[in-house]
């Protein structure tokens, strides 16, 4: 266990030093490329709810996307994941529009400002578009090592109604192989610049 730790922590530093160094051009091109990738997928199109993230640490930028997503019509309901105020190690979805007030959370991250009238129960999403830090051709995915997602996403083993879970990434995040435990959840599809790799029938 130590040792996929280890492995782990390793490829993270490295993966998060590859993705800190991409040029703004290239980030630009890339979140333009990224979008076009989600807009060719029925399940994108199809889709009344879904979650998305607000950039922090390289991460391939969907404002763009959120923006034309929302000018569309009819337009789906986004939400941003923020940190569970009760449940340590845990996240909730909040509904997210273009007027939502954003707070930084402890880790000096944007997410919509706490109100429970804007919770947007995980099982009712249809959609979850997740960062990450690496990922292989397997559906296995590497983020920033808090276990967050893994711990809200836990459900999804056992239950009927969930969200698909699309990861999103630059090409250059991809490796051979990832260590995985028995708690990650794998995601439904990789969406990167170049490429769209599922490993759901459900991904379309």
């Amino acid at each position: 266990m130590n040792l996929r730790n280890d492995l782990r922590k390793n490829l993270r530093h490295q993966l998060r030093t590859v993705r800190n160094s991409i040029s703004f051009e290239q980030h630009a091109e890339s979140a333009f490329l990224v979008k076009k990738q989600l807009n060719s997928l029925a399940c994108i199109s199809n889709a009344s709810s879904i979650a998305a993230y607000l950039v922090n640490d390289g991460e391939l930028d969907l404002s763009k996307f959120i923006q034309q997503k929302w000018e569309s019509k009819p337009s789906p309901t986004f939400s941003i994941p923020v940190l569970h105020p009760v449940c340590k190690g845990h996240l909730l979805f909040l509904q997210y529009a273009k007027s939502t007030p954003l707070v930084k959370n402890k880790y000096q991250i944007d997410e919509p400002e706490l109100a429970c009238q804007n919770v947007i129960p995980t099982h009712a999403l249809d959609i979850i578009l997740m960062p990450l830090v690496g990922f292989d051709n397997k559906g296995n995915r590497l983020g920033m090592g808090g276990g967050y997602y893994d711990r809200t996403l836990a459900f999804t083993r056992s239950s009927d109604q969930k969200p698909l879970l699309i990861g999103i990434a630059h090409d250059e995040q991809e490796v051979d192989t990832l260590p995985f435990a028995s708690w990650d959840i794998p995601v439904d599809a990789i969406v990167t610049p170049t490429r769209i790799l599922t490993f759901s029938s459900l991904i379309a």
